[in-house]
């Protein structure tokens, strides 16, 4: 009976040095996952395969087929992929939106990831360079700019303030709107209104009004020539509070939810997709970001090695 208790005591033992081991390893997984997201928060992305941006890498600048310019991977001035980059490989997104892109025209064309939707999603997003933009006038309803601002909603609420604009939005005149903009014309009338029989309902399907979304892309110090300009007043303006941005060219100063277009871009399509269209999120914009990822893991790689972190 003596051995049995020790042989059985030796067995726990040797179970419990497992399982502890077990628990260790497991643990150091974990933080390896987690230091690795962290490292890199866009790798949960689902992606299409950025072998040809790899190859594209090794073999180094080329031509692009219709400039003839020397560049990386694609020409931010054409807004096409160089020969070394098929445009057979690489990704394209259809939007549930069109996308007008207003550019700076002193933003540098190869710091701007504006050129990234245009080439992901040629058929849904113009770029504009500024002072040549669209009129909006007559699309003000069922428009919305993508700017922070203390007139700013939320993605969740664009339905709401939309039917806004389509019942009582419209200017009379030109008068009236350069007097008032649009939208504090909409929230001066919704607290005016007493009657239960007018409120607004926030159905999703209500959003099929929203047709067009308008980013600024520029310096956030550049913005505000373009933000004042009298074409852009009275649009319903959404903020994005939530997200942080990876981009490599952070400007100091501002707040890390200050996106980078590509990213503004991707994360209003997917609160929109989730919030408006109540539909589950299954990574059908993350193609979106096929360069900006994969440029974002090439820059924190060649920091490390250069000894910057």
């Amino acid at each position: 009976q003596l051995t049995m208790s020790l042989n059985s005591s030796t067995l726990l033992n040797e179970e419990n040095a497992q399982g502890t081991k077990r628990n260790i390893e497991c643990l150091e997984s974990l933080l390896q996952t987690s230091s690795s997201f962290q490292d890199n928060p866009l790798q949960q992305l689902q992606l299409a395969s950025q072998e040809v941006l790899e190859k594209a890498k090794k073999s180094g600048r080329s031509k692009c087929p219709r400039c003839s310019s020397s560049r990386m991977f694609y020409c931010y001035t054409c807004f096409v992929p160089v020969e070394t980059v098929p445009t057979t490989e690489i990704p394209t997104v259809k939007l549930p939106l069109k996308i007008d892109i207003i550019k700076h025209p002193n933003e540098t064309d190869g710091k701007s990831t504006a050129v990234h939707a245009k080439l992901l999603a040629p058929d849904d997003v113009t770029i504009y360079k500024y002072p040549c933009i669209p009129e909006y006038e007559e699309e003000r309803h069922e428009i919305a700019l993508i700017f922070p601002g203390p007139n700013s909603v939320s993605v969740k609420d664009i339905a709401f303030h939309l039917q806004k604009y389509t019942k009582k939005g419209v200017c009379a005149s030109d008068h009236d709107c350069s007097r008032e903009p649009l939208l504090k014309q909409a929230k001066l009338e919704l607290e005016e209104e007493k009657n239960p029989n007018e409120c607004i309902s926030r159905s999703p399907s209500e959003a099929t009004s929203l047709k067009k979304i308008i980013f600024i892309d520029s310096t956030w110090n550049q913005t505000n020539k373009i933000i004042t300009d009298e074409r852009l007043q009275g649009l319903l303006q959404i903020e994005l509070k939530t997200r942080k941005t990876c981009f490599w060219r952070h400007q100091k100063g501002k707040p890390d939810t200050y996106l980078s277009t590509i990213e503004a871009i991707y994360y209003f399509l997917v609160d929109y997709h989730q919030e408006i269209l109540k539909e589950s999120y299954k990574g059908q914009y993350d193609n979106l970001l096929f360069f900006f990822s994969f440029m974002y893991t090439l820059i924190k790689d060649a920091k490390c090695c250069a000894g910057k972190e």
